[in-house]
This record gives C-alpha cells, sequence and structure tokens, in this order.
C-alpha cells in the first residue's frame, strides 16, 4: 500500500513539474526599456588567433511582468570577431529570448581575433531590439598580431640563431623559452614580451640579450594578462634567468607582474633607463655578478627590490629604490638586500668578494631597515660597500656605516608611490632636490630625458 502511495506522489510530481514550462507563463513584449550593467565592454588586450577570456552583461527586466525579448544578437553578424552566450548557448544572433520580472540574465562576451595589422581596434555592438525601442552594449578590444612559443612537453623552446625582435608581433610565450649558448637575442623599441603563467625566458652560457628600448617605447616584459588590474599584481610569470658568462645590455625597459623579475648569475650587465616593479619576491637578483645601473627604477618587491649574494661587483648611480610593498605583511619588503654568501644548487655555500657602491640615489620605503648588507663569519675576501649622495633610510640597528655626503630618514616625498598611479618624481620640496653631483655621460640626462642641471635632484628623475 505504501508503495502504491509512493508511485503515485512521484507520478503527480512529475506531471506538475512536466507542466511548469514556459509555455504556461505568459510572457508579453517590453514595454519598457531594459537596463543594463554596463554600456561598454571593455575586453582585455588580444592576440591573433588567441580566445579572450569571457566577459559578462547583466541584462535586467525592471517591469512587473514577464517579458519576451523579441532579438538579442551582434550587429556585425556572423561576420563578427565576437561571440556571445546567451542562455546557455552561443551563437550571434538569438530570438525571443524570455526574462522574468524584476529578474535578470547574462550576456556573456568572448572573442576570438584574426589580425591582420601589428595593432588594431576590434569594436562591436550587442543589438537588443523590442518594441519598447532599439538599446546597444558596445563591445571593444585591442588587437594585436603575435607570435606564440609554445614549449610542449618537458623540454623548452631554444632560440637557435642570432635573432632580432622588433614591434611588429607581440611575443607570447608558453612554458620555457632558451636562447642557445653563444648567441644573441636583440629586442628593437616597442617590443612586447608577455608570458602566460608560469612561463619565463632563460639565457645560456655566454648568450646575450640587447634591449635597445627608446623613451616612450620601451620593450615591455609581463604576464598575458594585459587588463589594467595586471598591471599591479605579481606572480604573473616566473622571470629572466642570465647564466654565467651571458650579457645583458637593457636600456629603455620596463619589467614588471612576476616573480623574479631577472636573475643574474655570474655575468655582466648594465642597466639604463628602466622600470622593475612588482615581484613577489626579488626584482633583480644577482649571484656574483657585476652590474650597473643608471636612471633605474624599481618599486613592490615582496623581499627586496634589488638582492645579492655571493659577492659582487655592483654599482647604481642616480637610482630610485622604493619599496612599499602591501600584499603580504609577512615579506621583508627590502630596497637592497646583499650578502657575501650563496647556496648553489647542489646545497654547497659559495662565498664571493663584494663590492656595492651607491650614488645619488633614493633608497626609501615602508620598512624601517630598508638596506640589509649582510658579511659571513670568517669571510676573509674583499667586503666593500660606499653610499655618496643618497637618501637611505635606515635604524641604528642596521649596522650601515654611511658618510656624511648622505641623507638619513628623511622622505623623499614621492609624487605618488601607489603601483596603480606609480610616480616616483619627488616633490618641490623634497629633501633629495639639490643633493645630486657628476651628472655626466648616461645620467646627465633622467629616466625621461630631462637635462640634469644645477641644482641636481637624486634619484631616477631630475
Amino acid at each position: 500500500m505504501k508503495l502504491k502511495i509512493f508511485l503515485g506522489i512521484a507520478f503527480w510530481s512529475l506531471l506538475l513539474l512536466a507542466g511548469c514550462n514556459r509555455d504556461d507563463i505568459s510572457f508579453d513584449s517590453p514595454t519598457q526599456l531594459l537596463r543594463f550593467s554596463t554600456d561598454t565592454v571593455f575586453c582585455d588586450t588580444v592576440y591573433n588567433q588567441m580566445r579572450s577570456e569571457t566577459y559578462a552583461v547583466k541584462v535586467y527586466n525592471n517591469e512587473n511582468k514577464d517579458v519576451l525579448i523579441p532579438r538579442i544578437a551582434l550587429e556585425g553578424g556572423s561576420g563578427s570577431l565576437y561571440r556571445i552566450n546567451v542562455d546557455g548557448k552561443v551563437g550571434t544572433s538569438f530570438e525571443n529570448v524570455a526574462l522574468r520580472k524584476k529578474d535578470s540574465l547574462y550576456v556573456f562576451v568572448e572573442i576570438a581575433p584574426v589580425a591582420n595589422a601589428p595593432e588594431a581596434i576590434a569594436e562591436d555592438k550587442v543589438i537588443f531590439s523590442s518594441p519598447a525601442g532599439e538599446q546597444k552594449v558596445t563591445l571593444f578590444s585591442v588587437v594585436q598580431d603575435a607570435e606564440y612559443f609554445i614549449q610542449t612537453g618537458e623540454n623548452p623552446v631554444t632560440i637557435n640563431d642570432n635573432t632580432t625582435w622588433t614591434k611588429d608581433k607581440v611575443k607570447v610565450i608558453f612554458g620555457d623559452l632558451n636562447v642557445a649558448e653563444g648567441k644573441t637575442l636583440t629586442m628593437e623599441k616597442g617590443t612586447k614580451v608577455y608570458f602566460r603563467k608560469n612561463s619565463g625566458m632563460n639565457f645560456e652560457k655566454n648568450s646575450s640579450l640587447t634591449i635597445n628600448g627608446a623613451l616612450g617605447e620601451e620593450v615591455i616584459f609581463r604576464g598575458d594578462r594585459s587588463d589594467t588590474k595586471y598591471d599591479t599584481l605579481p606572480a604573473n610569470w616566473n622571470g629572466i634567468k642570465m647564466e654565467e658568462g651571458s650579457l645583458l645590455n637593457m636600456n629603455y625597459a620596463r619589467v614588471f607582474g612576476g616573480n623574479v623579475g631577472l636573475q643574474l648569475k655570474k655575468n655582466d650587465a648594465t642597466i639604463n633607463n628602466s622600470i622593475f616593479h612588482t615581484f613577489q619576491n626579488v626584482g633583480i637578483y644577482g649571484i656574483h655578478s657585476k652590474l650597473t645601473m643608471n636612471n633605474v627604477v624599481m618599486n613592490n618587491c615582496g623581499e627586496a627590490d634589488l638582492a645579492i649574494a655571493a659577492g659582487g661587483n655592483y654599482t647604481l648611480n642616480y637610482c630610485t629604490i622604493a619599496n612599499y610593498w602591501n600584499l603580504n605583511p609577512s615579506m621583508s619588503a627590502l630596497g637592497i638586500y646583499a650578502s657575501d654568501m650563496w647556496e648553489n644548487e647542489d646545497g654547497e655555500s659559495e662565498i664571493g668578494d663584494f663590492k656595492l657602491n651607491v650614488n645619488n640615489s633614493i633608497i626609501y620605503g615602508d620598512t624601517p631597515d630598508m638596506i640589509s648588507i649582510n658579511k659571513s663569519n670568517g669571510n676573509i675576501l674583499a667586503f666593500e660597500y660606499e653610499f655618496r649622495n643618497s637618501l637611505l633610510k635606515f635604524t641604528s640597528n642596521s649596522g650601515l656605516t654611511i658618510g656624511n655626503t648622505n641623507t638619513a630618514n628623511e622622505d623623499p616625498k614621492f609624487q605618488n608611490y601607489f603601483t596603480q598611479k606609480m610616480n616616483l618624481r619627488v616633490k618641490a620640496d623634497s629633501p633629495a632636490r639639490g643633493k645630486g653631483t657628476n651628472a655626466t655621460g648616461v645620467t646627465a640626462s633622467d629616466i625621461v630625458g630631462v637635462s640634469r642641471t644645477n641644482p641636481i635632484t637624486i634619484g631616477a628623475y631630475q
């Protein structure tokens, strides 16, 4: 008996559910205009033949009745670079779309373009047609032509010949890209190099990287998610590694948003007029290398802007080393960390001679001691550091010895140190003004090409 009752209830329940379909609801034509969450969808910059992420537009029915939207369609039709998803269906045109009273639905948007120029604008509109009137939501994206380097399996893609990259095509790297031993990769002004998550570049022994950027046409290294919110997020890619004996000459580059921006290992490097910011660990990590930096700006790195291990020879001229990291308060957020010791890949400790010269530079941020210099016990090798005409932040516990030409613990008064609108120029009443000296050669002009004339401002900006 109980079984019969249960089966009867189940039967009538199924009939009731079957009867509750759209045909039993009275849908009317809209008499009021629809409302949208946005009137323009700005899609992330996308690359040739690479599908974008999905964006959403929410459509609201403000009427006190259920409506049937006669037509939702892309203005560009089947030839559009965009595709939309309405009510779970993908296409370019939909008819009689139901929307319950005081309810909403999502229209999902994506683009998978084919680029026919180095950079172009892709624009279309989603049209909502009803007796209440025609409404449009604009779709907008920048499309860039791209060349892809895609690692398959465990073996990285390798550049085996001397190669020059230009701004004609964005370089998009999936996985690891190697430059073979003894080969040179040259990047001309305006070149853009974008990395997928967990991707990076490696320069093998005795190879070279030459970056010939220009003011306003800097060479860019960043993650491939180029919508603006990713400008201030770290860990979107791994970094650039230079192996022993390799050579780096960098002029006018912007490197940001990764784990370790640049790792030097027993090699020579010169960096001029460049910006490094927003790295999960370190902006530049030098292992017993020789590095000269002129007019370099750094900011927002979890452990340190510049980290030095196993000694080496490092010279900073007219640099602004700021660190206002606030993403993880447990990280040290130093300006410079330096040690004469390093533990190599085999777990063995290496100690190297150490020399650091900082001239006409600013090292400042939120951490009380922005500079940490550590000498190993028993090290009998050379261990030298000197600061001249620089503005430094440190406490009496740091153990630093600085000369009387420096300015200690005075706020440089940056225009805006937040990375969303980073402007590390100093204000008119900054204590960094008038403290500079010996601005010649590369540093005769600042990072934006302004001549350094007396009184000279220290840091990367005159």
